[in-house]
């Protein structure tokens, strides 16, 4: 039998055990709570600042460098760059010029000074939603001492727009194409050269990360030689575009990206196309013709019920088909497919990304005036080729003077660069 005494100090004495055992699960159950919260605090701030972007860098992506991960872009997240801040308007806002906006306004380093639209109430809502001013005049909004502006006015409208602003001595960054005749963007190109300014042309998909990525593959050779570029182009019809037809409002993108993935000019255009509804051209196919026996094929319309953006590059050694929209691209090599992982971002980001560094750090944008006019050059031309159905022959040194497809010189009228 245990006498009393020596009972009540065991039971003290595993009593002060479980009080100490219990303090320090206590203690460790707190440190473990307050590491876990630091590291869910860092992972937001390192998944943050991966997210940011800044114009101060933005080669490494259009070099094709930097992470191999896919990354969806979130609206809001705002870029932080250490200089002096630029003054940025945006001059048409409607469908395409109000994410200049949003971009300008999201942008550390940027101030958005303001927006003109000669839709009073338009401008008005945009500029209240993104804490700036609103113009009906841009007159006004140019005299503001901006440093860079955005154009997104009917294209129509761009030669009128573009002058004023290079009268006021602002670097332009013109929605594509650059204007709707090759004499307006002669004029435009001069007046941006004559006032030493930026001249930037809003070819957006040259900024997509599925054509960052494909011009990488073909660079590294990856696909072999390179003979023919498909892309098809399609949609419903947007009821807001009147001034131009498909042509120069969408094939002049793919024009643009076909030659900028070859990095050559085509020799030869031949178009078949005509309109169902719309005043201009609401459907088309194009072919390209380029040195070497090299293709290129747009094929575009205003009648799909849906939107397709894709692009097909065939090459000697290998298939790469991308998707636009959804950002992804597929290789075809030898008998299998693989799916080749995407940075995505939005590109009308990375486009003003590039178009700020070139005005804060003096470098020369692009695409610029003359690859403007050049992919305009070659739309007119298919324009013309679908109205007369004969072949168009390109100033180049490369070109035929008979038609590719039948041989036959009577089939070949020629477009004058200017």
């Amino acid at each position: 039998m245990i006498p009393l005494s020596s009972f009540n100090t065991h039971i003290r004495t595993q009593y002060r055990v479980i009080l100490t055992l219990s303090s320090y699960l206590k203690f460790v159950s707190q440190a473990l709570i307050h590491f876990y919260t630091l590291m869910v605090y860092t992972s937001v701030i390192v998944k943050r600042s991966l997210k940011k972007s800044s114009f101060l860098a933005p080669f490494s992506l259009l070099r094709g460098k930097g992470k191999d991960v896919e990354e969806e872009e979130t609206e809001g997240v705002r870029s932080t760059v250490s200089m002096e801040r630029i003054r940025t308007g945006v001059i048409g806002v409607g469908a395409m010029g109000r994410h200049h906006v949003r971009l300008y306004h999201e942008l550390e380093g940027v101030e958005l000074v303001g927006v003109a639209d000669n839709n009073e109430k338009t401008a008005n809502e945009v500029a209240a939603a993104y804490d700036t001013e609103a113009f009906t005049d841009c007159e006004q909004l140019l005299k503001k001492d901006l440093d860079a502006v955005s154009i997104a006015v009917p294209t129509s409208l761009h030669k009128e727009i573009a002058g004023r602003a290079a009268q006021h001595g602002v670097h332009m960054l013109i929605e594509k194409p650059i204007a709707d005749s090759l004499s307006g963007a002669d004029a435009i190109i001069e007046a941006a050269e004559r006032e030493n300014l930026k001249l930037m042309v809003g070819h957006i998909e040259r900024f997509n990360p599925v054509i960052l990525k494909l011009k990488e593959l073909i660079a590294k050779g990856e696909l072999g030689e390179i003979l023919s570029i498909s892309c098809r182009r399609v949609g419903p019809n947007p009821v807001r575009i009147r001034d131009v037809g498909i042509i120069i409002d969408l094939a002049v993108h793919d024009i643009d990206a076909i030659s900028y993935l070859y990095g050559k000019r085509a020799v030869n255009v031949y178009a078949v196309g005509g309109n169902s509804f719309h005043i201009k051209e609401d459907y088309a196919s194009i072919i390209l013709q380029y040195e070497d026996r090299r293709s290129g094929f747009v094929e575009t319309n205003w009648l799909t019920p849906h939107k397709i953006r894709n692009i097909t590059v065939t090459g000697t050694e290998g298939v790469a088909h991308a998707d636009y929209l959804a950002q992804t691209l597929e290789l075809w090599q030898g008998g299998s497919v693989e799916e080749v992982r995407i940075e995505k971002r939005e590109p009308l980001r990375n486009e003003l990304e590039h178009f700020l560094y070139a005005v804060a750090n003096g470098g020369a944008p692009s695409p610029s005036g003359e690859e403007g006019k050049y992919a305009l050059y070659v739309a007119l031309a298919a324009i013309q080729s679908y109205k007369s159905g004969k072949n168009i022959l390109l100033n180049s040194k490369h070109a035929t003077t008979c038609c590719p497809f039948c041989g036959k010189q009577s089939n070949v009228l020629e477009l004058k660069w200017s």
